[in-house]
């Protein structure tokens, strides 16, 4: 039987979809450690016309807005973070908290974590 779509089509779009679960699945794994580390979830995926944060946890008057990446190595990871991605973050950041604003005395973190294969997720706390 043949198919309209030839196979060079859809490979982009496959991979695109393997890449979008990977990156939910570190985000999921990214906030069990938080709670782990005795942080509740606030939010997850909060997305804005200025940019979005992939997690948002609380731990005591600490509320953090973490970047997650997902990157075969440390390196890569560490290279995906541009300014441009971390002035979106705090920008979302921003439009968060005064959606939200209960949580405005709080002390804000901009935190990162990368999730690196056969590792345990890197926490880089105040990072961006």
């Amino acid at each position: 039987m043949s198919s309209n779509v030839n196979d060079n089509e859809l490979r982009p779009q496959l991979e695109r979809r393997r890449r979008y679960r990977r990156g939910h699945s570190a985000e999921r794994i990214v906030a069990a450690v938080y709670m782990l580390l005795g942080h509740r979830i606030l939010g997850r995926r909060f997305k804005t016309p200025v940019g979005e944060i992939d997690l948002i946890a609380i731990r005591g008057k600490r509320i953090a807005f973490v970047e997650v990446k997902r990157r075969p190595t440390q390196e890569d990871a560490e290279d995906a973070i541009t300014l441009t991605m971390r002035r979106r973050v705090r920008r979302a950041a921003d439009l968060w908290l005064a959606h939200n604003p209960k949580y405005q005395n709080c002390d804000v973190g901009f935190d990162l974590v990368f999730v690196v294969p056969w590792r345990f997720p890197i926490v880089m706390r105040d990072a961006l």
